[in-house]
């Protein structure tokens, strides 16, 4: 079982899975998980030190050659089988992402799909994943690339995300022939545990799937920092990242990193104003704002700001924050009092440097709101690029409008940005449009769209909000190394 009753009978104490077994943390200590929209406990997830850290990546390693050797087409059925496990419990996993991250049930239940078809995506691949015959200058011979697996891999997992995460990057990782070592976050890390009594089920061989939780600097450290990790997929801060890329140069192993973003979200004169301001609403207050690819800033034109303002301002009042499984609810909590905290003193610092408050700023009225991490839906004006809200990342629900003369300011102010995760941009005009896909210096540019993404598609950062990319053909690809043989078949 991966589960120990507490003193009371109630709370949940939940283990770690290494090698293919529920076991309990060496240090014998655990870490409490809240319910973020009342602080209720939920329960407790073990907090692995260097033993067990050790013990997963020496798991992880034996069963590498045999999980390779597994015929592609096989390692697919594994997580074919995985997959209709996890679609026959969608509720069960979507009423867990809700109490532990947050996010309203209906975006929970998105988020399990998301999950599943990410998975499915890389189960689909398998058939097509194939090498390379090159050329060659003599007779008798070869000249192949072929795609091999990196070895044992990590995933680090971001807490907006639990679930979703791991599907991006358990599925492409075991169809390519890799094993893999899951780190959730230590705020939502419920999900995920529950997802490895799947794992479980399904009966992987001992070592291809571990599991570990805990404090995300001991714990991570030690996963990224081994020569035993030939890979690492991060989901996670700009921070987070840069420390990873540093503890893993040592063995130079591979990274996909997916880090922050500060998207700014241009509408020009020309824009319909209506369909901006409804993506706009989307773009940002989904999940609470808790989304890298979240529009952080918008860029109006003078000559619409002032209906594009207004227009937002009707449509922000609207926005239900509450219970998160109230089907009327359209916003949930923070995920946390220390990221509350985080955003409200980039609101009460952007006003002290002279924005308006247009909308919210503050933990909404009322008693159901008197414990948990409310925030509401909040909008600032007369902000400039210099402000905090314009620079810093913001991660909530919190919106700074920023007047612009034109396309090519939106341009300078987006690409002198350290960030480079996304950009949205609203306008009728093609040639902008085209001009648009060549000038920013971002990884995904929504044109005249919401938020949105495929899992086929490609989701990667530019500058300091990424490295390689997950998702789709180029994402599976990133969890494959080459390897060029030369063949001289000659007698």
């Amino acid at each position: 079982m991966n589960t120990m009753m507490g003193k009371d009978g109630t709370v949940e104490y939940h283990k770690l899975y290494i090698d293919g077994k529920w076991v309990a943390p060496h240090s014998k200590t655990y870490i409490a998980v809240e319910n973020p929209a009342n602080e209720e406990l939920l329960g407790y997830v073990s907090d692995a030190d260097s033993e067990d850290v050790l013990k997963a990546l020496q798991s992880s390693d034996a069963a590498q050659v045999n999980w390779q050797s597994i015929p592609i087409l096989k390692r697919a059925e594994y997580v074919t089988t995985l997959i209709e496990k996890l679609r026959s419990q969608q509720p069960y996993f979507a009423t867990l992402l809700a109490k532990e991250q947050g996010k309203t049930y209906q975006e929970a239940l998105g988020e399990v799909a998301d999950t599943i078809g990410y998975m499915q995506y890389a189960v689909e691949s398998a058939k097509h994943i194939k090498s390379d015959i090159m050329p060659v200058m003599d007779k008798d011979e070869a000249f192949v690339i072929k795609k091999v697996p990196y070895g044992v891999t990590v995933a680090l997992c971001a807490w907006n995300y639990p679930l979703a995460l791991v599907g991006r990057k358990l599925g492409p990782a075991l169809i390519t022939g890799n094993t893999m070592i899951i780190k959730p976050h230590e705020l939502t890390p419920l999900a995920t545990t529950e997802f490895f009594q799947l794992v479980d089920e399904v009966g992987f061989p001992p070592g291809v799937v571990n599991l570990i939780t805990g404090n995300g600097t001991e714990a991570g450290n030690l996963l990224v920092s081994s020569p035993i990790t030939k890979l690492i997929s991060v989901t996670g801060s700009v921070g987070a990242g840069q420390a990873i890329y540093k503890a893993a140069s040592g063995h130079i192993a591979g990274l996909v990193l997916e880090l922050g973003g500060k998207a700014p979200f241009i509408v020009l004169k020309d824009a319909n104003i209506d369909k901006a301001v409804d993506a706009a609403i989307v773009s940002r207050y989904s999940n609470c704002g808790q989304v890298c690819t979240c529009c952080d800033m918008i860029f109006v034109q003078n000559e619409v700001a002032e209906e594009f303002t207004e227009k937002l301002l009707k449509k922000v009042a609207k926005i239900k924050v509450g219970d998160p499984f109230d089907p009327t609810t359209t916003m949930g909590p923070k995920v946390s009092r220390s990221d509350w905290e985080k955003i409200d003193a980039v609101v009460q610092k952007t006003i002290a440097e002279g924005a308006v408050l247009a909308a919210g700023g503050k933990r909404p009225e009322g008693e159901q709101f008197v414990k948990g991490h409310w925030y509401e839906p909040t909008v600032l004006t007369g902000v400039t690029k210099d402000m905090t809200a314009a620079k810093d990342e913001i991660f909530g629900p919190v919106l700074p409008i920023i007047r612009i003369k034109d396309f090519d300011e939106a341009v300078h102010i987006t690409n002198a940005s350290p960030f480079g995760l996304a950009c949205y941009l609203f306008t009728e005009d093609y040639r902008i449009m085209i001009e648009a896909s060549e000038v920013l210096q971002v990884g995904t540019v929504f044109i005249n769209k919401q938020i949105f993404g495929y899992v086929h598609g490609f989701h990667s950062g530019h500058k300091l909000s990424g490295l390689n990319g997950e998702d789709g053909e180029y994402g599976l690809d990133a969890f494959m190394q080459k390897r060029a043989l030369y063949i001289n078949y000659s007698k």
